[in-house]
């Protein structure tokens, strides 16, 4: 990946979650440092300096100069949880869940996950997934995500399976971290769920293992059981993959307590945890990503947030829009939002020693917005507020 050296130079603010711990759970979620009137040196695609204009320019005189025009600058976003890889849409499920149909009863009647499988199979087929997911991944750099996760999980055969892995491993503009899906749901060809996860485990899980970091699960009615979700995850271990999970999204089903018996690095969704799960999950290190967070932050969890980009129920491409809900909607504060989508997220995706932050050391991935207030970034919904992006010093 490329690299750059220059200095970023005439910032209104620079704005990093605060200290250099990883994770971050409650109060520390919420702390961030500030500098005003600062300037960002960048050697090799890393942070050397931040501070003060005039400290930072009289060190590295040598280096070519970026004007931010006093500008804010944030950490480069992290999103931890995509499925960004797809082909085809599902607009008219949309127009039917606007109406009052239900996930699972559109699912019953062959959508959900089942027509993605279909246009994703279909794309991967036809060379045109590449260009499916770059166009995506483009999207998401312009709402100032700079690393993102993707699954794979929308194609339950081999062939797709690996071609999707394929075009995450490609050379992308952002940072591409890959997961095996490969229990998302049961394809129509298959008798049931053991017999896909034979299937999964024994013809798809090995070549897969070589093209991701991760490995994910959906334990969920429908989907996949406690004990099918156990044995496909303990057989994702055996090949060295870090272990995330979907649960609670519908209802509880032993997922969050699954995680922390095998060490998972995440569960997600979590719309319908208890507080029974909740409490577990505070005493626990497995973060949770995309969850009722005013709660969890209190207790002490771990809090990501993430988009969820998907063509069924998140067709979502910005953390920008994540931060403002949760602020709006989930009680967190900007400062909290801003942590769970940089040093948390990072810390999900196994990168927190070198991404989420603008400190000496990190890389250089920085996001300028078009105010000179970070808090724009949660106070305009939907606003157009990233002005540039850099990775590793590139703008790109």
């Amino acid at each position: 990946m490329a690299e750059a050296s220059l200095v970023v130079d005439r910032l209104g603010q620079v704005v990093s979650p605060a200290g250099s711990a990883a994770p971050l759970r409650g109060e520390a979620l919420g702390a961030v440092d500030v500098v005003e009137d600062a300037a960002i040196a960048i050697v090799d695609g890393k942070v050397a300096a931040v501070g003060p204009r005039d400290q930072v320019l009289s060190a590295h005189a040598d280096l070519p100069v970026y004007d931010a025009a006093g500008r804010a600058a944030i950490p480069g976003l992290v999103d931890c949880h995509t499925h960004a890889a797809f082909g085809g849409d599902r607009v008219a499920e949309f127009d039917l869940r606007s109406r009052g149909a239900g996930y699972e009863e559109i699912a019953a009647a062959g959508g959900g996950i089942a027509a993605s499988v279909r246009a994703t199979r279909a794309a991967a087929a036809d060379g045109t997934l590449p260009s499916l997911l770059a166009a995506n991944l483009d999207r998401m750099r312009r709402a100032g995500t700079t690393t993102a996760e993707v699954k794979s999980g929308y194609g339950l055969d081999h062939d797709t399976e690996l071609a999707m892995l394929d075009a995450v491993g490609l050379d992308h503009p952002i940072e591409t971290v890959a997961t095996y899906l490969g229990a998302h749901a049961v394809p129509p060809e298959a008798a049931d769920g053991d017999a896909y996860l034979d299937f999964v485990i024994g013809d798809v899980l090995p070549e897969a293992a070589t093209r991701c970091e991760a490995a994910d699960v959906f334990l969920e009615r429908g989907a996949f059981t406690a004990a099918q979700a156990e044995r496909y995850l303990r057989a994702a271990a055996g090949h060295g993959l870090a272990l995330r999970m979907h649960a609670d999204q519908f209802s509880e089903a032993g997922g969050v307590e699954l995680a922390i018996e095998l060490g998972g690095r995440s569960v997600d969704h979590l719309e319908q945890t208890g507080d029974t799960g909740v409490r577990a999950l505070a005493g626990s290190s497995v973060a949770a990503v995309l969850l009722p967070a005013c709660v969890l932050i209190d207790a002490g969890a771990i809090v990501s947030l993430a988009t969820d980009l998907n063509p069924g129920s998140a067709y979502c491409h910005s953390l920008g829009v994540v931060v403002s809900l949760a602020t709006m909607l989930l009680g967190m504060s900007p400062a909290e939002a801003l942590g769970a989508c940089t040093v948390n997220a990072a810390w999900v995706l196994g990168r927190s020693d070198r991404l989420g932050r603008i400190a000496p050391g990190y890389d250089a991935d920085v996001v300028l917005l078009d105010a000179s207030d970070w808090r724009h970034l949660a106070y305009h919904l939907g606003g157009e507020d990233v002005h540039a992006v850099f990775k590793r010093g590139v703008l790109l």
